[in-house]
């Protein structure tokens, strides 16, 4: 048995034994932690019915091999047209599995048409090319939270339903600094043009990302319905890994992410609702896991939020945060449940971050994180900025409020919480519950501008707060 499923399971046995009803009586401490039982009691089952209403892909049982259209797995033969045949074939039958056999397959862009699943043998890897010309055509894309035709995704859907991509493969982006981390990285200049544009109202189909230098994502499902993504395993990520956008019905279980370049977050479901991620291992160069809702002014003009989010059974080793709410945020998000979680490095800054700032505006409200166990963390369980991005410089004063972490089993951690709101826009409610971190910290807690701060059970270094 491994040292987190152990620490894991006392977690459970803790939460067990502070029910028992026949030791409450005239017990506060036992008093307490069946309240907070209850409260756990609750996130889970409203959890479980986000994942009850998440409804799965419907694809055929027909397999269309990619070889009967011409692939091959040299590594080096474009295999592109091949690809794109058998998933136009299978879609055109009605639905089916685009099947890629054991071997080395080098390919551009795949796009997925509905009832189509691509799926990776083992032993497949899909190679992609790093010649940004491949992909061209421009699609319909959003980079930062901002809309625009960018270079295509390396695997892109738009307008599907009943997708999926599935198997125990490889897709491998070859990102390096020879190529695509060269290109700019968020808040240069072309992506300051790409702003610009959206805030003089330039219509999406005249924002032309040939003219700038912005990474695809690897993975884009854009406006579809009853999308998975399981057991395969992405590597050298251009740019964000996993990006859902304005979907329904997204799961991902099983997954592993394995991206340390610049930008390349793990996965990033944006304006969605009904978002699973279970079982998935992330060791990002950025955020593990950052939910977003637009940015800024495009952002208001969609105003769709993202909503109905459960991460669980997920480990995360490096990354700027484990599950990171923002900072493209401005449509908003709400109804988050983070629950049985290993966090295992000092190279994560963050366990729970959420950023933000007074030009995004939005909201972040009913975000539970609970039964994590900590081997190491590199900064604070909890980070709450509004000084992130462009600061206090707008007029759109974020709403962020109902934040709880429970069952924090912590060995290692630099910081418990640097929560930071504005004077005249506060945090709202926080509430810190039955989390104990080993040893000392060598970074004093931080708690400016908020309004409800509740520690219950707080336990570091062995004093409680």
């Amino acid at each position: 048995m491994s040292h987190s499923s152990t620490r894991r399971q006392l977690l459970r046995s803790a939460i067990a034994l502070s029910g028992s009803a026949a030791l409450s009586a005239g017990l506060p401490g036992i008093a307490r932690a069946q309240g907070q039982q209850s409260a756990d009691r609750a996130a889970d089952k409203a959890a479980d019915r986000i994942i009850a209403g998440i409804r799965r892909p419907r694809i055929p049982q027909r397999d269309f091999p990619v070889t009967d259209f011409g692939a091959v797995a040299d590594g080096t033969t474009d295999n592109t047209r091949a690809l794109a045949a058998a998933v136009r074939t299978a879609h055109e039958a009605g639905g089916g599995r685009v099947v890629v056999p054991a071997g080395t397959w080098a390919t551009g862009p795949v796009h997925l048409l509905s009832r189509v699943e691509l799926h990776l043998a083992a032993g497949a890897t899909l190679l992609f090319t790093t010649d940004p010309a491949a992909y061209l055509p421009t699609v319909f894309s959003r980079w930062q939270g901002i809309e625009l035709m960018n270079f295509s995704p390396l695997i892109y859907a738009y307008g599907q339903h009943d997708i999926a991509l599935t198997g125990s493969g490889v897709l491998d982006g070859q990102a390096s600094t020879d190529n695509w981390y060269t290109w700019g990285k968020p808040g240069g200049s072309d992506f300051a043009a790409l702003e610009a544009s959206a805030d003089a109202g330039v219509p999406v189909a005249q924002r032309d990302g040939a003219n700038y230098h912005l990474r695809p994502t690897f993975v884009e499902p854009y406006r579809c319905e009853r999308v998975l993504i399981e057991g395969v395993t992405l590597r050298n990520s251009p740019f964000w890994n996993l990006h859902p956008t304005l979907c329904q019905d997204v799961t991902i279980r099983g997954v592993t992410v394995e991206s340390s370049g610049p930008n390349t977050d793990g996965c990033d479901p944006e304006s969605c609702d009904g978002v699973l991620i279970d079982r998935v291992s992330f060791n990002t160069g950025d955020d593990c896991i950052a939910v977003k809702a637009g940015r800024n002014t495009d952002g208001r003009r969609v105003d769709v939020p993202c909503q109905n989010l459960v991460v669980q059974n997920s480990t995360f080793a490096n990354g700027h945060g484990g599950i990171t709410l923002g900072s493209e945020m401005t449509g908003g998000i709400r109804n988050v449940y983070g629950r049985d979680l290993t966090m295992s490095s000092t190279g994560l800054r963050a366990g729970h971050r959420l950023k933000t700032n007074s030009v995004r505006g939005g909201f972040l409200e009913n975000s539970n994180v609970y039964r994590v166990d900590v081997q190491a963390i590199g900064g604070p369980l909890l980070l709450i900025d509004f000084t992130y991005g462009e600061g206090d410089t707008g007029t759109y004063p974020p709403t962020v409020t109902g934040i709880n972490l429970s069952h924090w089993s912590v060995a290692s951690a630099s910081q418990g919480w640097d929560i930071q709101g504005y004077a005249h826009d506060p945090v709202g409610t926080v509430r810190l519950s039955d989390i104990t971190i080993d040893g000392p910290l060598s970074t004093a807690n931080v708690a400016e501008n908020i309004t409800d701060l509740r520690l219950d059970h707080v336990v570091i270094d062995g004093v409680e707060q």
